[in-house]
């Protein structure tokens, strides 16, 4: 981005980060405060002038209403998931199993996967222990998923949460990729000594999708 002006407060997307960052502070200490409140637009501040972030791009608004949609169905799935757990904690037998589920994703944003791990972390029950935007795919630990049909539940959880966080636009945010004046190495012909027809293909493993 050209023309960017220099400070915090420079650009609205900054004033937007400052509040963000300044809420999820306020959400961790789990109290309203202005001690809270003031400390973290403090620790908002020197975060984005001590670690700057890349510059983002977006094809349209987000949608408030769709926001507003994303945080009450998260709402719904933790008021649900907090009783199922607390049923699952205290009823007789055996305890519940858990699996590892893998749930594909339909676009390659970074930011619509991080909010989905945020999101599912959230809820009780289920903790996303990988995840990753360039392979469309997340693995998450589900509590209780100890068959097919409770597996295909916690997908279609997903597949719904991804199509509200879709609603809002999250995914047209884009990072923009750092330009650099310098040629890596390689990326020059004269770099690379053998022909690429003729160098051997690296084989590497890729994981399946699957509980």
């Amino acid at each position: 981005m050209s023309g960017e002006q220099r400070g915090v407060f420079g650009r609205r997307p900054r004033v937007l980060r400052v509040l963000w960052l300044t809420l999820v502070w306020v959400l961790l200490w789990g109290t309203f405060s202005w001690a809270n409140l003031l400390g973290g637009f403090v620790v908002a501040v020197l975060v984005l002038v001590l670690f700057p972030l890349p510059a983002v791009t977006t094809g349209g608004q987000l949608r408030p209403v769709a926001l507003l949609r994303v945080v009450l169905d998260v709402g719904r799935d933790l008021a649900v998931s907090s009783v199922q757990v607390a049923w699952q904690s205290v009823r007789p037998g055996p305890p519940p199993r858990s699996s590892i589920v893998a749930v594909g994703i339909s676009d390659d944003s970074e930011l619509l996967t991080a909010m989905l791990v945020e999101c599912l972390s959230l809820v009780p029950g289920s903790v996303v222990v990988d995840a990753s935007a360039e392979e469309r795919t997340l693995w998450a630990h589900v509590l209780g998923a100890d068959d097919d049909a409770a597996v295909e539940r916690f997908r279609a959880q997903v597949a719904r949460l991804e199509a509200d966080l879709l609603r809002v636009g999250v995914h047209r945010v884009r990072v923009e990729p750092a330009s650099s004046g310098r040629a890596e190495a390689g990326t020059d012909p004269r770099d690379d000594p053998e022909p690429a027809e003729h160098r051997p293909h690296d084989s590497v493993p890729s994981r399946e999708a699957g509980p």
